[in-house]
């Protein structure tokens, strides 16, 4: 039992980590990292301005970090602005750090 409990912790670890490296091995989205790491807040927007890319690309770029919980999203006044993820695990955030060097 004890085994099986241990491949399957692995085989959920190694997932996870699959899609976080999928998630950052495109450039925009790691773009959108350096841009919001710093606590700034951007709206999806501006965020498309910065980098030359379409609203649509941005929005989908945007909706996949935040399901990954990279960003977290707050809405106000009819717009919805984005924000790095402090409480990211520790692991996630030193990989980013490494990343963004």
């Amino acid at each position: 039992m004890k085994i099986e409990a241990n491949k399957t912790k692995i085989g959920t670890n190694m997932k996870r980590w699959t899609v976080i490296f999928r998630a950052l091995a495109n450039i925009n989205r790691l773009k959108i990292i350096k841009l919001l790491v710093d606590g700034r807040k951007m709206s999806v927007t501006n965020i498309a301005e910065d980098l030359g890319i379409s609203f649509k690309a941005t929005s989908n770029h945007l909706a996949l970090l935040k399901n990954l919980d990279v960003l977290e999203a707050q809405g106000i006044a009819g717009h919805v602005f984005y924000s790095f993820n402090r409480q990211l695990p520790k692991d996630f955030q030193k990989i980013i750090k490494i990343i963004l060097k």
